[in-house]
């Protein structure tokens, strides 16, 4: 049986020095400029992407990750006798699952293998590394599969936007849920639901949230304390170390993974975005 290799995509936000310890691949999911298709934001660092996204100089959007590329990449791993393991953004947010699909039918290849994590930014991350690890600890794809299928079921995904216009313009909201949203020091707390975004209440002020989001972690969570956390970020390091330091206070929690939230997750969540994500069973 051929040695697993994981395959997923720019949305999953792991930061390059886990995906290099781990055998990753990780597919470019484009990012264009709205009514600049010519602009090349290729070489603007994340920073530089948020900021031009808060002076409206930007209106970035996304698109799935081609048939062809993913042909492309199955066969060069299937050449270097891998068996490649797709697990990328939640189908109810991109194509690029479709795409994996047509792919493997185009190649007709039992050795891949392509899951819908229902996932997003770190929380995929979290999903692709855990699966990494047992691709590097020599589990075939079967045995990876079986582990990481309940793992990405039970992945939570907390987070709340300086904005929901973004969300809306992208299409993952309403435009009722938007203006709801956007009320005088409301702060949004939205979460996935069978890897859909979902509204899930309103907080006032900035602390409050971060409060909220711990609370909402003690409900949910599972054995917390011996859990990997991840914690991710749209320019907004401030919120997302104190929310790190919250949860390590009340949880004694060692491993939490903080991470920017890339261009693709950023381009609909927008800048001032914090994401959490554990564990809930």
């Amino acid at each position: 049986m051929k040695k697993a290799i994981i395959i997923t995509d720019t949305s999953c936000d792991l930061p390059g020095e886990i995906i290099d310890q781990y055998p990753i691949k990780v597919l470019p999911m484009p990012v264009s400029v709205k009514d600049k298709p010519e602009m090349n934001i290729s070489g603007l660092t994340v920073k530089e992407f948020y900021d031009m996204m808060r002076n409206n100089q930007i209106m970035p959007t996304t698109s799935q990750v081609s048939v062809a590329t993913f042909i492309k990449t199955f066969e060069e791993c299937l050449k270097e006798k891998y068996a490649p393991v797709v697990i990328g953004l939640s189908s109810k947010l991109t194509s690029s699952y479709q795409s994996a699909l047509m792919a493997k039918d185009t190649l007709k290849s039992d050795d891949i293998v392509v899951l819908d994590s229902k996932c997003a930014s770190l929380g995929q991350g979290l999903v692709v590394m855990k699966a990494a690890k047992m691709a590097r600890d020599g589990k075939n794809p079967k045995e990876i599969v079986e582990e990481i299928v309940p793992y990405a079921e039970h992945m939570e995904h907390i987070f709340t936007v300086d904005s929901l216009e973004h969300l809306k313009r992208g299409g993952r909201i309403s435009a009722a849920q938007a203006f709801v949203g956007g009320l005088l020091n409301i702060k949004p707390i939205l979460h996935f639901v069978d890897g859909a975004i979902q509204p899930l209440e309103k907080v006032r002020g900035r602390k409050n949230v971060i409060k909220r989001m711990v609370e909402i972690m003690a409900q949910r969570g599972k054995n917390i304390e011996n859990q990997i956390i991840g914690i991710s970020h749209g320019d907004n390091e401030e919120m997302a170390l104190e929310l790190a330091d919250t949860i390590k206070t009340k949880y004694g929690v060692k491993d939490i993974i903080i991470s920017w939230i890339g261009p693709v997750i950023g381009s609909h969540a927008g800048p001032g975005t914090l994401a959490l994500f554990f564990q809930n069973a």
